[in-house]
């Protein structure tokens, strides 16, 4: 649906040119929502500005739907953006106009009949939960209302694409949920591709199909949802990450089992000993797993930290567990678990 390919972004500064993007290529399939994340200044804004050609890339080639806009005359892409929608920060509204003017905007400006107009506008409101502030204006409204306000009016020429640049950032957390969920809803309702550019993992975690890291212009990882969120590759990701899934365990964990090591070996205690981090996503979660090691390897275990959670209806989580138990017996532990799907990374071993 939307292929990015090998796109440049540089601006001229007082300083010299700088590389907002460089060299990113990104596909993004039909039919999903698609997240792309990074902190500020990454250049996750002036990424999704080039889909539209909002800002024309240096260099590269954008395709939507399978037509290079790149290539396009001003008019033929002023007649393509109508099929690409896109969602604002700071809303855009006009103040002067009511929310029904706000919508009927995109509408008006390719001089569609009044009567159409007032079918769409106001089907969309409905759409967006806003029928009864239609003849309010932009300052008798909440921030929450102002951005539904801003989604209908993307929905109003019926695109096949919606870009949404930070369309939450300045939402409180509740109001954020209800958002992501109408865009989810639009997604699954009317088959809408959803690009959606955040600096908050949380956000990916409750709509996004894929994801895509952006760290410094280029893009460092991505992949669906839950692979990342369980096997973050690249340090940029893994410290996204870390917001929803602490990558590491907390001092004081590693400390109480690193002790209780010592003391067994002080002891004499003629078992071996291991702390392991678990990786877990989708049916592996649903498995005994654990017990199975237990019982089949003779080994004690003791589940010391964890997290399990749900990422679009799949389970994923991790746990740290310490093993006690003969040392071919531990290998053999490791060696099932990682057959089972399970990603097992060392801690600590005794």
């Amino acid at each position: 649906m939307i292929q990015l390919e090998d796109i440049h972004l540089r601006y001229p500064s007082p300083h010299g040119p700088v590389d907002a993007l460089g060299g990113v290529d990104l596909h993004v399939p039909a039919r999903q929502v698609f997240g792309v994340i990074g902190r500020s200044g990454a250049g996750k804004s002036s990424l999704i500005r080039t889909i539209n050609l909002l800002t024309r890339p240096t260099q590269g080639r954008v395709r939507v739907d399978g037509r290079d806009l790149t290539a396009l005359s001003a008019e033929a892409l002023r007649t393509a953006r109508h099929g690409i929608g896109m969602i604002f920060q700071h809303f855009n509204l006009l103040a002067s106009r009511t929310v029904f003017e706000n919508v009927a905007l995109p509408l008006q400006l390719v001089h569609e009949r009044p009567a159409l107009i007032k079918a769409r506008v106001d089907e969309l409101l409905d759409l967006v939960g806003l029928s009864a502030q239609r003849d309010r204006y932009p300052a008798q409204i909440s921030g929450g209302q102002k951005q539904r306000v801003g989604i209908a009016r993307a929905l109003a020429s019926r695109p096949t694409v919606l870009l949404s640049d930070e369309a939450t950032s300045a939402l409180d957390p509740e109001t954020t949920r209800s958002i992501l969920a109408l865009l989810r809803q639009i997604n699954r309702d009317f088959g809408l591709t959803i690009v959606l550019i955040t600096h908050q993992m949380q956000v990916i975690k409750q709509v996004a199909d894929r994801v895509a890291v952006i760290d410094a212009g280029r893009i460092v990882e991505q992949g669906a949802v839950i692979d990342v969120f369980t096997q973050p590759q690249h340090a940029t990701t893994r410290s996204l990450v870390d917001e929803i899934v602490p990558q590491e365990l907390p001092a004081s964990v590693i400390a109480r089992i690193r002790a209780l090591m010592a003391i067994n070996t002080a002891r004499g205690n003629p078992h071996a000993s291991q702390l392991l981090r678990l990786a877990f996503a989708g049916d592996g979660s649903d498995q005994p797993l654990l017990s199975d090691v237990v019982r089949r390897f003779g080994l004690d275990l003791n589940i010391v930290h964890g997290q399990v959670d749900e990422i679009q209806g799949q389970p994923f989580g991790s746990l740290a567990v310490h093993l006690q138990g003969a040392s071919e017996g531990l290998s053999a532990a490791v060696a099932h678990l990682r057959g089972a799907g399970i990603h097992v990374r060392e801690v600590a071993h005794v």
